[in-house]
C-alpha cells in the first residue's frame, strides 16, 4: 500500500488527485496539505466525495507528510521547492507535477533527487507522455523541408506561457533533431520579422475560458503538413498518470524520473 499526501489538496487538480487516490485499491491518502488561511484547513479533505478518510486538511508540510511515502505535488515552483527541503529531510519521495522551474530550481531538485527518488514531468498523462515519443519518431523522418510550430491552449487561470507540456515537446524534437532548443525556440512574433528562419521551432499560446490542455506539433512542408495532437477533456488523466508515477517510486531510494521512466518509453 502506498501512501500518499496531496500538495495543493483543494485546487481543482488537487482534488482530482484526492479522487484517484481514494478509488485506487493499491494506495492510501494519508495527508492534505494546503496554503495557511485556507477555508479547507482542518476539513477531511475527501468529504466532497462523500468518504471519510480520516485525514485532516493541514497547512503544516511536517504533519502532511509525517505518514506518508510520497508527497504529489502540483503548485507552484516557491512552494514545490519548499515542499521538497522537507522532503529530502524526512526521506518522503516526491511526484513533481508543478511546470515553470528556472534551470536553477531544477538543478536543485536534481541535487534532491540524490536522497529520495523524485519523478518530475511537466505532464504527467500518460498519452502526452506517448505523443512524445511519436514526436522524437517523426521528427527524425521530418528532419528537412518541413517548418514546426507548436501550438498550446490552456485555461484563463494558467500563469506560465508557453506550458511546460509545450517547452517538452520543443526540447523532444529538438533533440531529435540534433538542436538545442535555447538556440532555435521562437517565442513571439511581431511586425516585420522576415522570412521564417527554417531551423527555427515555434510557440504559440493561447489561453481562454476552462480549456485544460490541447498540444498540437504541426511539421509543415511543401504540398503536406502533418499535425500530432494531444487534447486533454478532464485532469483525470493526469491524476492517474500521477499514481502510477508515485507506483514506480515503491520501493525507489533515490533518483530523478521522468514519465519515459514510468511507463518503460526509453
Amino acid at each position: 500500500m502506498q501512501r500518499i499526501c496531496v500538495a495543493g489538496a483543494s485546487g481543482r487538480m488537487g482534488r482530482m488527485l484526492i479522487e484517484a487516490v481514494c478509488q485506487a485499491p493499491d494506495c492510501q491518502l494519508s495527508g492534505a496539505l494546503d496554503v495557511a488561511g485556507s477555508p479547507a484547513l482542518g476539513t477531511d479533505p475527501s468529504v466532497f466525495l462523500g468518504l471519510s478518510s480520516g485525514v485532516v486538511m493541514t497547512s503544516d508540510l511536517q504533519v502532511g507528510i509525517s505518514n506518508s511515502d510520497v508527497l504529489i505535488d502540483f503548485t507552484r515552483p516557491e512552494g514545490t521547492l519548499a515542499h521538497l527541503k522537507v522532503c529530502r529531510e524526512r526521506g518522503v519521495n516526491l511526484v513533481i507535477g508543478t511546470t515553470g522551474f528556472s534551470d536553477e530550481q531544477k538543478s536543485v531538485i536534481a541535487a534532491a533527487a540524490q536522497d529520495i527518488a523524485i519523478v518530475m514531468a511537466p505532464n504527467m498523462s500518460v498519452g502526452v507522455n506517448v505523443t512524445l515519443k511519436l514526436l522524437e519518431m517523426a521528427a527524425k523522418s521530418l528532419s528537412h523541408g518541413y517548418d514546426i510550430e507548436i501550438i498550446e491552449a490552456h485555461h484563463r487561470h494558467k500563469v506560465d506561457a508557453p506550458s511546460g507540456t509545450a517547452l517538452k515537446m520543443g526540447e523532444v524534437v529538438a533533440n531529435a533533431l540534433g538542436r538545442d532548443l535555447k538556440d532555435c525556440a521562437v517565442y513571439a512574433r511581431e511586425g516585420v520579422t522576415g522570412e521564417r528562419d527554417p531551423s527555427s521551432i515555434g510557440f504559440a499560446t493561447i489561453r481562454g475560458g476552462d480549456i485544460v490542455g490541447d498540444h498540437t506539433v504541426l511539421f509543415a512542408g511543401t504540398g503536406e503538413r502533418i499535425e500530432i495532437s494531444h487534447k486533454s477533456s478532464s485532469r483525470v488523466s493526469y491524476a492517474q498518470g500521477s499514481l502510477r508515477a508515485a507506483r514506480f517510486l515503491q520501493g525507489r531510494k533515490t533518483g530523478l524520473f521522468d514519465m519515459a521512466d514510468v511507463l518503460h518509453l526509453k
